[in-house]
């Protein structure tokens, strides 16, 4: 404990909020709103639309381990505004930060099967998606300080593979001695560390 037990200045202001900047392993579950668009190919009534005719997913990401083991964050992942397109760009960008760090993909990786990756079917992809969160702090409709998340972590990361759980694989065993020391390497089978499970941005103010 810290600080004189009648002065309380120096006490923190909000001790429930996650410190900005935290790395956490997360998972998504996105809260039904029951709004469906099929001309957008929003189906299953995942999304949700708001009074202003802002539409949003709204993501309730739980810390999996470590000290914030358990505790919600709430952030709405937007995806149309009749303000403009910042806000779905802002969603876009937060889904495509999560599949890269779900699927283990480089945000500069261009190949087919990285691309391949950033598709989804529908939102039901994302619902139950465990990845990298950067934690931030942002204000609620009332200006109240909260947590939230704002953007993922990517294998390009130096802590992606600890907090993932995708520590590097053991080297494949010494080849037998009567096996020539390049036969062996080239038959030894690759080991590369496995990403986590398959398949959002901010809660802007609609």
């Amino acid at each position: 404990m810290s600080g004189l037990w009648n002065d309380f200045n120096d006490a923190q202001s909000n001790a429930n909020l996650i410190p900005k900047g935290t790395l956490a392993k997360v998972r998504l579950t996105i809260r039904p709103g029951g709004f469906d668009d099929p001309s957008q190919g929003w189906a299953g009534g995942y999304a949700t639309r708001g009074s202003t005719g802002a539409v949003y997913l709204n993501g309730e990401f739980t810390v999996l381990e470590g000290q914030y083991a358990r505790r919600k964050i709430f952030t709405l992942i937007g995806l149309y505004s009749p303000k403009g397109p910042d806000w779905a760009n802002m969603g876009r960008s937060l889904i495509r930060g999560m599949l890269n760090s779900a699927r283990g993909i480089s945000d500069k990786d261009q190949s087919p099967q990285a691309q391949a990756a950033r598709r989804i079917g529908g939102f039901a992809d994302l619902d139950g998606l465990e990845f990298v969160a950067r934690i931030d702090i942002g204000t609620d409709a009332m200006g109240e300080e909260k947590n939230e998340i704002r953007a993922a972590v990517t294998p390009d990361h130096r802590d992606y593979a600890r907090i993932m759980g995708t520590a590097a694989a053991p080297m494949a065993p010494a080849a037998p001695s009567s096996i020539p020391q390049t036969a062996a390497a080239q038959t030894a089978p690759q080991q590369t560390p496995t990403a986590s499970s398959m398949p959002g941005r901010p809660s802007w103010a609609e």
